[in-house]
């Protein structure tokens, strides 16, 4: 199954120590402070990847998000797979610490993107305080320049990620359709593939314009600032792209496990609850009203 950041790979320099070790304190530091959880990691493993393996057989993949649809279609079938009652208390039971899994997997990427929220409002601190510097020293063209290439730079890395999504759930929808797949459908999925392709190969030009316009800054702030200046917007630039990128990759982890656990809470019965051993009505989704959990407010 491909994803946003598949197609993000090679086009914008992520692999940065510094983004990779934020990124890992981040997760890190949660889990360490969860170290005494009872989950059992082998198990959520394996449930995660039975789920990505199932087999795809509707178009309800489009119309709600690929893996949602493949755990639709593994709880769908768990009940025919059941020979009774004590198998399906045990299906229920499975559901059950499936849930509390990744109950527990979106409160930990919660954590990890209200820190990099914090990451994010530093590093345009750092911004603000170059542009002031820049303005001092540079010529008023010169100026236009670098502010035109930053204010450029968010739009690029926005379309890249939009664009990356879109073609990565088409792509996944028709890699997912069997041969008995209606015709039509797969005729209108595979146009709206080439456009997104066209739009992505656009969009990447774009960058690579805005790879030749960001040497050109470079040049220009060459000439004004100390190296030590220089580090600072350079540091400044890779971390601007490089964090709008991974706040994207958390909020698609966020709304997958917000999706997924909705699925699996809407198809344990409601006596269930009442009888088990965990609380007497179901968990909250994190980061949807606990009021209304069957329409979370996904980041």
């Amino acid at each position: 199954m491909k994803t946003t950041m598949d197609l993000m790979e090679g086009i914008f320099p992520r692999g940065s120590r510094v983004l990779k070790e934020s990124a890992k304190k981040r997760i890190m530091q949660k889990r360490i402070k969860d170290s005494a959880s009872n989950f059992s990691p082998a198990g959520n493993k394996n449930d995660e990847k039975e789920a990505a393996n199932m087999p795809v057989t509707c178009s309800t993949y489009y119309s709600v998000s690929v893996p949602k649809a493949e755990l639709l279609n593994k709880i769908k079938n768990l009940p025919e797979e059941a020979g009774g009652d004590d198998e399906q208390v045990d299906i229920n039971e499975k559901k059950a610490e499936l849930i509390q899994s990744l109950t527990h997997k979106l409160e930990i990427l919660k954590e990890a993107k209200e820190s990099l929220l914090a990451d994010i409002k530093l590093n345009n601190t750092l911004g603000e305080e170059v542009e002031s510097l820049i303005s001092g020293l540079c010529k008023p063209n010169e100026f236009d320049k670098y502010r035109m290439f930053i204010g450029d730079l968010d739009k690029v890395v926005s379309l890249l990620l939009s664009l990356s999504g879109r073609l990565a759930r088409v792509e996944n929808v028709l890699s997912s359709l069997g041969e008995d797949a209606d015709k039509q459908e797969w005729v209108s999925l595979n146009e709206k593939r080439k456009m997104l392709a066209s739009q992505h190969e656009d969009a990447r030009e774009l960058k690579d314009n805005l790879d030749r316009r960001e040497r050109v800054v470079l040049d220009i702030l060459c000439s004004y600032l100390s190296e030590e200046q220089l580090q600072d917007y350079q540091h400044f630039v890779k971390m601007k792209s490089g964090l709008l990128i991974e706040q994207r990759e958390l909020d698609d982890k966020i709304k997958l496990g917000q999706e997924q656990l909705k699925c699996l809470l809407e198809s344990l019965p409601t006596e269930y609850f009442l009888e088990s051993k965990m609380a007497t009505e179901p968990p909250a989704i994190p980061g949807t009203n606990p009021d209304n959990r069957s329409t979370p407010s996904f980041l």
